[in-house]
């Protein structure tokens, strides 16, 4: 497979939800313990980095990470992080606390995580992965581009 291919059939498959802030920690920990595997770190929205982090860059991000979901999801309970593997994660999505709408997918527009760590090289999922088609003619209607 091509590196979009791999990254997209990654960020498609089964994820398990990170409900609890020991579960994140355990998480946290098992991430830190492969540091040095060759984890990409992407900011969705952002160009979508080359190359892995090094270890030290993502032991920053994991940190700085940590920090902003505890002070902007002030909940008793996690729910916004989501791992392919708990045991031995591949791929991990963050949802942004401030941007959730339907990040389980149920709604009619999805919205994208806010950060992704991958063992593939990402891709530009704004790109990858458009509006669809009902969400792209309501914005030409909106704005006068549609029929």
């Amino acid at each position: 497979m091509n590196r979009g291919t791999d990254y997209l059939v990654a960020f498609g498959g089964g994820f398990h939800g990170i409900l609890r802030w020991p579960q994140l920690d355990g998480l946290w920990a098992r991430l830190l313990a492969r540091a040095g595997d060759g984890w990409y770190v992407y900011a969705v929205g952002e160009p979508p980095p080359d190359t892995p982090a090094t270890a030290q860059a993502l032991r920053r991000f994991v940190s700085e990470m940590d920090v902003l979901l505890r002070e902007d999801h002030d909940e008793d309970y996690c729910g916004v992080v989501y791992v392919d593997n708990p045991d031995s994660p591949r791929f991990v999505k963050i949802y942004d606390p401030n941007h959730l709408g339907s990040s389980c997918g149920s709604g009619a527009l999805r919205i994208l995580p806010g950060w992704t760590l991958s063992l593939a090289p990402p891709v530009d999922l704004p790109h990858a992965l458009p509006q669809t088609g009902s969400r792209r003619r309501w914005w030409q209607r909106l704005f006068g581009n549609g029929k």
